[in-house]
């Protein structure tokens, strides 16, 4: 499978080198409007294949994704001083406009999968630009919560003293504040986190899952404070992502999609578990929740509904 990646700053190189790591696709195209970035992070990252999988890594224009079935779109804009987060928006929603095409153009039907933040609507955009190009709404996949939820999983695992690799968990809604942490679903084992709790002889308590939740929903202000931004986490989420089109692996992982209607509010993107295979989401599931669970979501659903609301795009 060939991969293209737009933006190969942090998060975009990343990706790349995750997904050669896990030996995910056989070809990988940086593409960055700092063409010497790309260059150099493709030809850094070609040296750890001996290491890993000979994977072909190059840099490249938007012509070299000819053939591309996954698009990792990593690109787009900072906040300017004074500059409000509906400004930020529309300037992403202008960039977009012009890379979307660029990229139909060398590669028609591909899968996007889109890391540019604030994720959710940024993927509600990139599904309106490509809908244009012809592209169904389950092909414009947001990295979403699947970081959070890998939050969520290793905070519990350190809790119970077992690996995260057995723990269920999962972060709904909003990437950001308002974002859902699904503690009634929470499993490890066949059994309730709680359960596993009394078991393990590690109690579970109401401070105990409050102090989690703001490790979870915090996790990414403290990583920003110490070294200006995060990259690994969501890098290796999109690797994971990457691998579940490449096998058809039908995988569940909570990813934003454009969603018919969450909670009573309608075409919103947000974060779901959902079935990821060759043809992008093939389902989307719909979580058992508890009462306050049910009303948070409703809330992160219209926080993002109104973020969109009057970005042009």
């Amino acid at each position: 499978m060939k991969i293209g990646i737009v933006g190969a700053g942090q998060v975009g190189a990343t990706a790349a080198y995750s997904m050669m790591m896990r030996r995910v696709g056989s070809e990988i195209t940086l593409v960055d409007s700092n063409a010497d970035l790309a260059v150099a992070q493709a030809r850094d990252i070609l040296d750890a294949t001996p290491f890993a999988d000979p994977v072909r890594v190059r840099a490249g224009e938007f012509a070299d994704l000819d053939g591309a079935r996954v698009v990792v779109l990593a690109a787009g804009t900072n906040q300017r001083p004074g500059e409000s987060r509906l400004d930020l928006l529309s300037r992403n929603a202008e960039i977009f406009a012009g890379i979307v095409p660029a990229v139909l153009a060398a590669a028609p039907n591909p899968i996007f999968l889109v890391a540019t933040n604030p994720v959710d609507v940024m993927t509600q955009i990139v599904t309106a630009v490509a809908g244009r190009g012809g592209i169904a709404p389950e092909r414009v996949i947001g990295s979403g919560t699947i970081l959070d939820s890998a939050r969520f999983r290793t905070n519990l695992a350190v809790h119970l003293g077992i690996s995260p690799t057995y723990i269920d968990a999962r972060v709904l809604g909003e990437h950001g504040d308002s974002e859902v942490l699904h503690w009634s679903g929470a499993a490890a084992g066949n059994l309730s986190v709680m359960e596993v709790a009394r078991q393990m002889g590690r109690r579970l308590t109401d401070a105990d899952r409050s102090r989690i939740d703001t490790a979870v929903r915090h996790a990414a202000y403290a990583i920003i404070k110490g070294k200006g931004a995060t990259w690994f986490g969501v890098g290796a989420g999109l690797a994971r992502m990457a691998q579940a089109i490449e096998d058809d692996e039908r995988a569940l992982l909570t990813c934003s999609m454009l969603t018919p209607e969450c909670q009573g509010v309608r075409d919103v993107a947000l974060s779901l578990p959902r079935v990821l295979g060759a043809a992008g989401v093939a389902k989307t599931l719909t979580p058992a929740l508890d009462a306050d669970e049910r009303a948070a979501l409703k809330r992160s659903a219209e926080i993002l509904k109104e973020a969109a609301r009057g970005v042009r795009f």
